[in-house]
């Protein structure tokens, strides 16, 4: 089983693909020890040809130019499962996320498969193979690779193609296109994908409202974020979070009040670190008023009768089942509160395709004009007589 290892052999496999119609796509990678996914092996394979394509990003000299233009590509469907982490890969390393994408993951839900099915279940529900996962955790950053590892990778591409026909098959006679449409136009916007270090603060979970110990935060979050991307390493390694929430809330102004900090290791106030963290105290001390964070409290939703709520999660499921699509595609938990307690709320449920499914359905229980029946032991959801 050959893998490429040079520009140019990827370039062949490139334009091979690329007279096909789709091109399926995964990765493996490792990101235990560092703070970017490192790509260890890039597999793929074209709509139109027997077996797929292995390629090594390790290999010194070779440049993944090619693989990025194909991506770029409007005109050739990309087929991932579960694409979100393969994609901030790519974007990390072009600043781009691929065009024409389409998640099987995603369509599986459409198509009624469950919420999040795994790739073993849907190319078992998709095509009746069954696939061999036990070298997902391998270590893929060592080399050779093995010759079960390689026909592993392999096989996620290859069997994805058979899955993706049935998958996009199905959804074109079910008229559901622009269903996944909207849901790609998530997983490619690459806000999806940013690492902002001012926003890195928002990863903590804060409880004070405090405005001088969210602006400390803020300064503090941002230089350790920064830190993490320049030298590529987990967040954690340059400050764990019980130790930066501490410093945040204690805003320790000289060397001598941050090593009496418990949270902050022997002798590490005396280093370069220390003095970047008193820095960045001293810069969020000194944020202007409008540029201090808010901590966004929790809506306070008028008071509903539970039974109500209860209601509408019947009734999701069983619209869901009429419409075989994975309830959690049409409205989470959250929409199902403000439903209950407003007149026609502003949430994902009531717009586009999901008020056609649901929405609707919903606020006409709500007005009394719709109600649930068994009905020869099934759930049933009828008008009202008047």
């Amino acid at each position: 089983m050959k893998l490429i290892t040079t520009t140019d052999e990827l370039k062949a496999a490139v334009d091979r693909v690329s007279q096909g119609k789709f091109v399926t796509v995964d990765t493996e990678f490792m990101r235990e020890s560092t703070y970017w996914p490192k790509l260890c092996l890039l597999q793929f394979a074209g709509s139109d040809e027997e077996g797929g394509h292995l390629v090594d990003p390790l290999a010194p000299g070779l440049d993944l130019g090619p693989f990025i233009a194909l991506l770029d590509r409007p005109d050739i469907v990309k087929v991932f499962h579960a694409a979100r982490q393969d994609i901030e890969i790519f974007f990390h390393l072009s600043g781009r996320t691929p065009k024409n994408l389409f998640d099987t993951q995603v369509a599986g839900m459409v198509c009624g498969l469950g919420e999040s099915i795994s790739y073993e279940n849907l190319i078992r529900e998709t095509t009746g193979h069954a696939v061999d996962k036990s070298s997902r955790f391998t270590d893929w950053s060592r080399r050779p690779l093995s010759e079960k590892q390689l026909v592993y990778a392999l096989g996620d591409v290859t069997h994805l193609r058979e899955a993706y026909r049935a998958l996009a098959d199905k959804i074109a006679k079910g008229g559901r296109e622009g269903w996944i449409a909207e849901e790609m136009a998530i997983l490619t916007d690459p806000a999806t994908y940013g690492t902002a270090p001012d926003e890195a603060w928002r990863r903590l979970k804060v409880r004070s409202g405090s405005k001088k110990f969210l602006a400390v935060l803020k300064t503090l979050a941002a230089w350790r974020e920064r830190e993490a991307q320049t030298r590529d390493v987990p967040r954690q390694r340059i400050l764990k979070d019980d130790a930066l929430l501490d410093v945040a809330s204690n805003a320790p102004k000289t060397v001598a009040e941050l090593d009496g900090l418990r949270s902050i290791p022997r002798g590490f106030a005396q280093s370069r670190s220390g003095a970047a963290i008193l820095e960045a105290i001293a810069a969020g001390l000194a944020l202007p008023a409008d540029a201090i964070p808010q901590i966004e409290r929790s809506e306070r939703l008028p008071e509903v009768d539970p039974s109500l709520v209860d209601a509408l999660k019947l009734l999701l499921k069983l619209k869901a089942d009429e419409a075989d699509v994975a309830p959690r595609l049409i409205a989470n938990a959250s929409d199902m509160e403000r439903i209950a307690a407003y007149g026609d709320p502003d949430v994902a449920a009531m717009q586009g395709w999901r008020r056609d499914v649901f929405g609707a359905a919903a606020l006409e229980m709500k007005a009394g004009r719709l109600a649930l029946k068994i009905e020869n032991g099934k759930l049933k959801a009828e008008p009202v007589a008047r």
